[in-house]
């Protein structure tokens, strides 16, 4: 059996083109911007070992809520 992780966890990636996302912290859309290359951060969210729900953030803001699912420079 494959061992699965059940613990909250975030990552950086690239905003990609098409991106729909909403920002979590602060409320605004997580947009493709061709010049800038603007990251993002995503997390896997999980309550009590249950998988739960996945929460995007610009990587500022991420910053700005204190890491609230861990480092996120992987």
């Amino acid at each position: 059996m494959a061992h699965v992780m059940s613990i909250s966890r975030a990552v950086t990636r690239m905003i990609e083109p098409g991106n729909s996302a909403i920002c979590v912290q602060c409320g605004a859309p997580v947009k493709f911007v061709a010049r800038a290359q603007g990251k993002q951060v995503i997390a896997n969210v999980y309550i009590d070992g249950n998988w739960a729900r996945v929460e995007h953030f610009h990587a500022d803001c991420y910053q700005d809520a204190g890491q609230p699912y861990g480092d996120a420079s992987n």
